[in-house]
């Protein structure tokens, strides 16, 4: 079935995009000033068979020396790139593709970097923008929030991340929020990987918050993401679910590491506010998968993991090792201290040094094609999105599908 609301082309080679669109678009991108969470990993150390033994081995000694069990709940790591980089990074590759560029960086929760890249960069090709981590029932979503006006920016970003961090958050209050959101033209407001489990709940139970998000609160959206960092077919489902509900999507890179988002968004708008109308009131948008979207997701997650763990020479001082880069507080009164500052030389323990170099290693070309046979034939973009059948249904239905499972 043909998409209504969404034109999507998707790249097999780099190409000239001049003659789809005059500027390119880039949601979607995470600095140094994001602080990403590391609650999970007690599931994943745990699921990893060699991992698992020496991760116990090292909790129990933990426990036995301290009377109490690692906390990683305010423990957080940080990307390695500025605000400044990843513009450059991002600009670069739409200025390759023949357009002028607009880059929205989305930290978790924060607006910090905007300063630094309107030092340098026009300001209307760089929205004041933060994913937003919004609480619901028994989970979260992440929820791009974009564009926001600089004389009220840090005020709107205080009041939203009060109800993130706060003791109560309500519907009630939530439908607040958005609408106040709502009755500021210029912000666009994009559901990030929807389909995503990314609370851990599994995925049953995940459908099911989605279904009473969408039940409550579809219509403050003004679109849902495709993310350069999930898979062709939950992509594939979240534009479905889009059309579904009448509204378009738009792409978000979620790029953490060094190279630039593998998805973009075609427009003839001039400014940030032009394209936000478009998006707002036609309802309609056009996107790209680049040709790096084509690689195997898993090999990308773990390059970029490679990124994430490299060592910067040039980095100031106190962020070059991955190590500086990740914030635990081991209860102790001292709060929050990079691993550094805890004694660590080489990175950590023996056990931990040699997994870290082999999930690095994962991430090279030369393992690729390990990862392209393992991938699932429903993963593999197709070579002809015309001939691509998208299963359209009406928002009801879909809601449905949520409620039995049946994506």
């Amino acid at each position: 079935m043909k998409l209504k609301q969404t034109r999507l082309h998707i790249l097999h080679k780099a190409e000239n995009l001049s003659h789809h669109a005059k500027t390119g678009v880039s949601l979607h991108c995470h600095t140094q000033f994001s602080q990403e969470m590391l609650d999970f990993i007690p599931h994943y150390a745990e699921s990893i068979p060699i991992v698992r033994y020496f991760w116990k081995r090292e909790r129990e000694k933990f426990n036995k020396r301290e009377g109490k069990d690692w906390d990683f709940s305010s423990a957080y790591w940080s990307p390695p790139l500025t605000p400044t980089d990843v513009f450059n990074i991002e600009k670069k590759q739409i200025n390759d593709a023949g357009l002028d560029e607009i880059i929205s960086i989305t930290d978790h929760d924060s607006i910090d970097g905007y300063k630094q890249v309107h030092k340098e960069h026009d300001k209307k090709k760089a929205p004041i923008s933060l994913e937003w981590t919004v609480p619901f029932e028994f989970g979260f979503f992440h929820v791009g929030i974009h564009n926001l006006p600089e004389d009220r920016a840090i005020d709107l970003t205080k009041t939203l991340l009060d109800y993130t961090f706060g003791e109560n958050p309500t519907n009630e209050k939530l439908h607040e929020l958005f609408a106040m959101l709502n009755e500021i033209p210029q912000v666009l407001v994009i559901l990030n990987h929807p389909l995503w489990d990314i609370e851990m709940v599994g995925k049953t139970r995940h459908n099911i918050l989605l279904r009473n998000f969408l039940s409550e609160h579809s219509h403050w959206l003004h679109a849902l993401e495709i993310n350069g960092f999930r898979t062709w077919s939950e992509n594939k489902a979240v534009i479905e679910m889009a059309e579904s509900f009448e509204i378009p999507i738009c792409t978000g890179g979620d790029r953490h590491g060094c190279k630039p988002n593998t998805v973009i968004n075609l427009t003839n708008a001039k400014t940030f506010e032009e394209f936000v109308d478009q998006v707002r009131t036609d309802k309609h948008t056009e996107v790209v998968l680049m040709p790096e979207y084509k690689q195997p997701l898993k090999s990308r997650q773990m390059a970029s993991f490679g990124e994430i763990i490299k060592e910067y020479p040039h980095f100031p001082e106190n962020r070059r090792r991955w190590f500086d880069r990740v914030f635990f507080d081991l209860g102790k009164g001292d709060g929050l201290k990079s691993l550094s500052g805890y004694g660590w030389k080489n990175g950590g323990p023996p056990w931990l040094r040699a997994t870290t170099n082999i999930f690095g290693f994962a991430g090279s070309a030369a393992v690729r094609p390990l990862f392209e046979i393992l991938r699932k034939r429903k993963d593999r973009v197709p070579k002809d999105v015309n001939k691509t059948d998208f299963e359209i249904s009406n928002s009801e239905e879909f809601i449905g599908k949520l409620s039995s499972d049946a994506i």
